[in-house]
């Protein structure tokens, strides 16, 4: 089971924004898509190009090196040049604390 870890404040990521973050040693990013958080893999399946760098278009991260889009709340690609989807991690606010769960193992 996963235990939540606070990573940021809400106000530190405007809708339409995205920021890496590492949870027990794990690259995620979180994406704030329309006041609503979600958090992903950092890294494409692809070629290992850092996600964090790409552009957030709605619920789209798209990746900087070779352009496959994944939706961020899914995990699944959108369109592009892998069909291995990147992973999604719950999230919940408490407070103005954002808060992710990553699997331990």
């Amino acid at each position: 089971m996963a235990d939540f870890e606070s990573v940021l404040k809400t106000s530190d990521l405007a809708p339409g924004e995205m920021q890496a973050v590492t949870v027990d040693g794990t690259e995620i990013v979180l994406a704030n898509v329309d006041g609503r958080f979600c958090a992903f893999g950092g890294v494409c399946p692809h070629e290992e190009a850092p996600l964090a760098e790409g552009e957030l278009d709605g619920d789209v991260v798209t990746c900087p090196w070779h352009f496959t889009e994944f939706n961020v709340r899914t995990g699944e690609v959108v369109e592009g040049l892998t069909d291995e989807s990147i992973p999604v991690y719950r999230v919940r606010v408490e407070g103005d604390d954002v808060q992710v769960a990553v699997p331990k193992g």
